[in-house]
C-alpha cells in the first residue's frame, strides 16, 4: 500500500479522498447498512405498515411530499417512471 492506493480492508479506506463516480467505499458502507437493516429490523412489517399509511387517510398528504420531494430531486432514473 502507497499514498496513491487506499488500503481496502480498513472500513474508512479512502475517507476524505474524492472516489469519483462508482466511489467503491460509498458503495460498501451502504452495502453494509442495507444487510445490517435487513437483518435486524421487520422489513416486511415495515413494507406492510407503509401500504397502509398510503392508502389509508395519510396517504393523500404521503403523496403531496412525495411530489414535493420530486420537485427537487435533479432527476428520476427514466426506468422508475411508469
Amino acid at each position: 500500500m502507497n499514498a496513491e492506493t487506499p488500503n481496502r480492508e480498513t472500513p474508512n479506506a479512502g475517507a476524505g479522498k474524492n472516489e469519483g463516480e462508482g466511489n467503491r467505499t460509498a458503495d460498501a458502507q451502504y452495502r453494509r447498512g442495507v444487510e445490517e437493516h435487513v437483518r435486524h429490523h421487520d422489513v416486511q412489517g415495515d413494507a406492510d405498515r407503509a401500504r397502509r399509511a398510503v392508502d389509508g387517510p395519510e396517504g393523500a398528504e404521503l403523496r403531496r411530499a412525495e411530489e414535493e420531494g420530486k420537485r427537487h430531486a435533479k432527476g428520476e432514473d427514466p426506468q422508475l417512471k411508469g
